[in-house]
């Protein structure tokens, strides 16, 4: 480990004076510049409040008010932290795990810039020769597919789906919302007379049936653009004139084109059902028109470096004889080696950005600030590790180390004591969650904080024994000659009734098996992952739990009025802000900005609401309470399904959050655990989660452990994807995927109790678990 830093003057230090932001206590801090901080502490403690809310806002504040006056009103606006003064400040960049996302354009390689790297080169050695870069872009009409326009998939309409033959058009043979018989768009096939609407659609001649669909002229090609000549055509519906259009093209119009969110629920699952979607024929996924696919470098096509795994294409790199462009493809090469070094060498370039894990996608975005420039910058990371097989993590932490040795400031927020071991300084925040937190209970170096007794240090020195008295199966789900992604046809049973552990280091194909084969062949199992819950912005932790309306109907109770006067989405809102307690201002393509409500001071309601209370406190005095402090208010005397609800919601260790908390603000662990004490109610079956120990302290790991055995002891089957190996040692039966990543994965190493993995030769998990007992 390198020695901490001692700062010797101001401009070595960021220093934090009177830090009061969310449940800060007033912190007073010095950060070391051009060093390596680490943030521990249990989740809720305060950790990202002072590294991303105190210090990266306040920088990025800074920086923003650097512009003029006309320029910022184009910037996201953001208030200053609450503290007394933050000197010694650089400009930040936070690389956190909100996902890429982007359009279904945007890929690894563009949001890497890899694939311009390889633009320039074929550019310059393909044969035959295109000339510019841009011919190879599947983003421009000069070298995109004509058929798919650059997306490599098409989406198609199952047209049995959405028109029924067996039915007639006044039976309701079209299948979707809007058409139903008698309704105006119904109106207008109808009484065109070129249908007879009661005879069965089987029985109708194809050209019918054609211009029923797409019209007389329209191309059923997917992807095209024509549009049927017909629709000019009038027709009189009602004493209306009406324009004719083909049922396909305007469901395209009116509903596929937009994007599923912003569709109704019901407009939603209809496109879903009729929908599908499959690999361009012409580019055969490429996304690139005949031209670009044709000239080669090294006998390779652009479009097959770009579906190759980034570490085979990094040794097809370093392997193209061409002198004179060997620093172009030199930079090329160490970029794909920095995705291979960070764990990522499964990944393709041509991999849609939307689809990779917020672990992913941090870790590409620490791969772009690697290749920059800029030095002296300060970076905040938030637990970069996540998703990261023990393998894997001293590999992120050296990119951790590279950006230190640059010149730069390194803070990290992290549970993972093998990220600790690189900090020259650590803060351990604490010494709980929420109010009982927000104080920095320790800073120094990693040896004082295994000997300071706090909870953090507590839990570096201890680790849960590997299990030997493993429970006995009731049965098994068998999964035959699985080949999703990587697989190689894989054939495993996973017991019932006990406790499955499925790891491998990322890429192995764990969540091939578990997320897409398992759920495939039994429809019942019950996935609860860290997807985004559906939800409004209006949306909270007491609403997303049922517990709101409960609240509600004891207000009410207690005042003698409606529980609906106690809805911020009814009767009770405040009319400024419609009860959301901020006001929206929409700034196009970029992030609205948010700003509180001057009327209600950002609680939602009308002050004769306000001025209801139960036991002494308002409706949002409620909400503003952790779930910690509800559970102490609301009482299983009182309030029984409230108080359940709260104490699940302890159990799986968010009981920090608040009750009106926004779900848009939960991170994907938290959200996981939201769902998971949803469940503790009504237990299902089989249980899939999907790396549960995102984002929680090792003492909380201890208390998910528990947790998953109370679901195993009630009957369930628990079936845990997971890296954490103190949950690997917890387990009944342990799935181990690999050896490798990407190719080099997808086979099962080991199928058995944790104490057999740890001797299983090849196998990279039984290795760091026979070290981390001492067995190896």
């Amino acid at each position: 480990m390198t020695t901490p830093h001692v700062p010797q003057h101001d401009t070595d230090v960021i220093r934090i004076r009177g830090a009061r932001e969310n449940n800060l206590r007033a912190v007073d801090l010095d950060l070391p510049k051009r060093r390596i901080t680490v943030f521990t502490g249990v989740s809720g403690s305060g950790k990202s409040s002072l590294a991303f809310d105190t210090v990266a806002a306040e920088s990025q504040r800074l920086l923003n008010e650097t512009h003029t006056a006309f320029i910022q009103n184009f910037l996201p606006q953001s208030r200053q932290p609450e503290a007394d003064s933050l000197t010694g400040l650089t400009a930040s960049i936070v690389v956190d795990q909100q996902p890429m996302g982007g359009s279904s354009r945007s890929t690894v390689g563009t949001a890497t810039d890899t694939y311009a790297w390889l633009r320039r080169i074929y550019a310059r050695l393909g044969t035959p020769n295109l000339g510019t870069p841009i011919a190879f872009s599947f983003n421009d009409p000069r070298g995109m597919c004509p058929v798919c326009e650059g997306i490599g998939t098409v989406a198609a309409i199952d047209e049995d789906v959405l028109l029924r033959p067996d039915l007639s058009l006044r039976e309701g043979a079209i299948d979707f919302p809007g058409f139903a018989p008698d309704s105006w768009l119904w109106k207008i096939f109808a009484e065109s007379g070129w249908f007879d609407v009661d005879a069965k659609v089987r029985d109708w001649t194809p050209e019918q049936r054609r211009l029923l669909l797409w019209g007389p002229e329209e191309s059923t090609t997917p992807g095209s653009r024509a549009r049927s000549k017909v629709k000019a055509e009038k027709i009189d519906v009602g004493g209306m004139s009406l324009s004719y259009e083909a049922l396909i093209p305007r469901l395209r119009r009116s509903a596929l084109s937009k994007n599923p969110e912003q569709l109704q629920s019901h407009i939603r699952t209809a496109v879903e059902r009729i929908s599908t979607r499959g690999v361009c024929t012409e580019c055969e996924g490429t996304r690139l028109n005949a031209a670009a696919r044709g000239s080669l470098v090294a006998g390779r096509s652009i479009g097959w470096c770009a579906d190759a795994e980034v570490s085979e294409l990094a040794a097809w790199v370093r392997g193209v004889d061409a002198p004179e462009h060997r620093p172009l493809l030199d930079d090329l090469g160490d970029r794909l080696d920095d995705l291979v070094r960070i764990g990522l060498g499964y990944l393709s370039l041509s991999r849609p950005s939307a689809t990779l894990s917020g672990g992913e996608s941090q870790r590409v975005k620490m791969v772009r600030h690697l290749g920059s420039a800029l030095t002296d910058l300060t970076y905040v990371f938030d637990e970069p590790s996540v998703g990261l097989h023990p393998h894997d993590i001293h590999r992120m932490n050296e990119l951790l180390v590279a950006l230190r040795d640059k010149g730069n400031t390194v803070l990290v927020v992290e549970h993972k004591p093998e990220v600790m071991a690189i900090a020259d300084h650590v803060v351990d925040v604490g010494p709980g969650a929420g109010t009982a937190g927000g104080t920095v209970v320790y800073e120094g170096d990693l040896e004082g904080l295994r000997a300071s007794g706090t909870l953090t240090g507590r839990h570096l020195t201890s680790l849960q024994p590997l299990k030997r008295d493993v429970r006995v199966p009731t049965g098994t789900l068998r999964i035959e000659h699985a080949r999703t992604h990587n697989l190689r046809d894989v054939t495993v049973e996973i017991p019932l009734g006990v406790l499955t552990v499925v790891t491998g280091v990322a890429g192995s194909g764990k969540s091939s098996l578990i997320r897409a084969e398992l759920p495939r062949r039994y429809p019942d199992v019950v996935v609860v992952d860290q997807a985004t819950t559906r939800g409004s912005r209006r949306s909270n932790s007491a609403t997303y739990t049922g517990m709101l309306q409960h609240i509600r109907k004891a207000f009410g109770k207690a005042n003698g009025v409606k529980p609906a006067l106690f809805s911020a989405n009814s009767e009770g809102a405040c009319p400024e802000c419609g009860g959301l307690g901020v006001i929206y201002t929409d700034l196009g393509n970029l992030e609205p900005m948010t700003s509180p409500c001057e009327v209600c001071g950002g609680r939602r309601y009308t002050e004769e609401v306000l001025g209801y209370t139960l036991r002494g406190r308002s409706i949002a005095d409620v909400l503003e309470m952790s779930v910690v402090e509800a559970r102490a208010f609301f009482t299983e005397r009182s309030e029984k399904p409230v108080a359940t609800q709260l104490a699940a919601m302890e159990d799986v260790g968010i009981g920090y959050l608040t009750l009106g908390q926004p779900l848009s603000t939960l991170s994907g662990g938290e959200r996981q655990r939201l769902k998971l004490a949803i469940e503790l109610g009504s237990p299902a079956s089989v249980y899939v989660l999907d790396e549960p120990t995102t984002g929680l302290h090792m003492s909380d790991v201890d208390r998910l452990i528990t947790l998953l055995d109370r679901f195993v002891d009630a009957g369930s089957t628990v079936i845990v994807i997971e890296h954490n190996l103190d949950v690997v040692s917890r387990a009944d039966h342990v799935v181990d995927l690999g050896p490798g990543a990407g190719t080099a994965g997808g086979q099962v190493v080991h199928a058995g109790p944790p104490a057999d993995l740890v001797g299983v030769e090849g196998s990279l998990t039984g290795r760091y678990l026979a070290a981390r007992h001492g067995l190896g």
